[in-house]
């Protein structure tokens, strides 16, 4: 189990790869963000890019699953209070591979809860020839190690 005593500025970290579907894009859409250029084959081919591509929050979605899975699982998080900047800089296609990258921008040990702390992460979200599609600056919450307040 990691603690927010346990994370060190600068740290970085990598997740496995995530290879993302056309049906999950479409599921996804469909239900959450049905813009043509997400949910219609026709309408994404005559669209500025030409075809079907995931809706950035599909991306986000699949950005804080893989977080969770390969670095967060094992920690006492507590949840986020929000984002500070969230971007998308590429479109994600059906057959993209994602991974992310993520760097510890700070450590903030609560004032008035002396058993938590707040850590800024910044992630990258890169797809299979290592472009970033996404990035996203986010505070999240963590317990402090018993007896280290």
């Amino acid at each position: 189990m990691r603690y927010f005593d346990d994370f060190q500025v600068g740290e970085t970290f990598e997740t496995r790869s995530y290879l993302v579907t056309r049906e999950e894009i479409l599921t996804f859409a469909r239900q959450y963000d049905p813009q043509p250029f997400h949910i219609d084959e026709e309408a994404a081919r005559h669209s500025i890019f030409g075809g079907i591509i995931a809706s950035g929050w599909n991306t986000a979605s699949i950005c804080h699953r893989l977080v969770v899975e390969n670095i967060l699982g094992n920690t006492a998080s507590m949840g986020s209070p929000g984002l500070d900047e969230l971007r998308w800089l590429r479109p994600v296609r059906p057959g993209d591979e994602l991974s992310v990258r993520v760097e510890v921008l700070s450590l903030a040990p609560s004032r008035s809860k002396p058993d938590r702390g707040a850590i800024k992460f910044r992630f990258e979200v890169r797809n299979q020839t290592g472009e970033p599609v996404m990035t996203e600056i986010a505070t999240a919450l963590f317990s402090r190690r018993p007896g280290a307040s």
